[in-house]
């Protein structure tokens, strides 16, 4: 069974614009894909379908088995499982890093304070600022903003996690500290759906890569066939523009 499956999923907006058009795409446990294409193209749409943030026009999107666009499915217990980080960090102001990070595991799995900042403790070494526990947002790089909202998603223990073009809003230098993070989530076999410009990262993590343009799925393959033999034109045309 896949750990995502998006079955027929179509999303329009105000009667008349097709975000997504009837997008079939299965995820495995432990798989990374990397979705890319141009700027408007509905990569950040599908994502945000994945764990109803938009709900779909069409379709049917399943999480671990539950079916998400039924109306009897509890979607607070299945997001629970679904980590998000967006461009935008997200973090409340005026709570301390500890504070973002145990605050959902408090109210949402019902942890301890104890329980709950040990984990916010363990996720913040992971992502490399353990010093940063008591810092506040506004004393903090972007990149580091970043790890924290990153920390705060896998201190939940999600089976899924999505990235909504987490790099998007760093200065370039902090880019790397954010996508080292995330290529070692990848190594130790979180599943995970990602939507970038970082071909780097795409190379280098992606099991599979999907390119989608107008709203369609375009191609999928693995990254080294997609980016040096593309089947489409389409395709062929969006890497000769960033890539050469």
């Amino acid at each position: 069974m896949a750990m995502v499956s998006l079955q027929g999923v179509s999303k329009t907006f105000d009667k008349t614009i097709h975000a997504v058009r009837t997008v079939d795409l299965d995820i495995a446990e432990g798989e990374v894909v990397v979705i890319v294409g141009p700027s408007g193209s509905g990569k950040s749409t599908v994502l945000r379908c994945i764990n109803l943030l938009e709900v779909p026009t069409e379709g049917e999107v399943v999480v671990d088995g539950f079916t998400l666009t039924d109306v009897g499915t509890d979607l607070d217990h299945v997001r629970a499982d679904v980590g998000m980080v967006f461009q935008q960090f997200n973090l409340f102001p005026h709570l301390t890093v500890l504070e973002n990070i145990t605050l959902a595991q408090r109210k949402v799995r019902g942890r301890s304070r104890a329980e709950a900042t040990e984990v916010a403790t363990r996720q913040l070494a992971r992502v490399g600022i353990p010093e940063k526990v008591d810092a506040y947002p506004r004393q903090l790089s972007g990149g580091q903003q970043q790890r924290v909202a990153i920390a705060r998603s896998l201190a939940m223990d999600p089976k899924v996690m999505l990235f909504d073009e987490p790099t998007s809003a760093l200065d370039p230098e902090m880019v790397k500290e954010v996508l080292d993070v995330m290529l070692e989530l990848a190594s130790e076999g979180m599943t995970m759906v990602v939507v970038t410009h970082e071909m780097g990262f795409a190379k280098a993590a992606a099991d599979r890569l999907v390119f989608i343009d107008e709203g369609e799925i375009v191609e999928v393959g693995p990254p080294e066939d997609v980016f040096t033999n593309p089947k489409h034109e389409r395709t062929r045309a969006f890497f000769d523009k960033i890539l050469y």
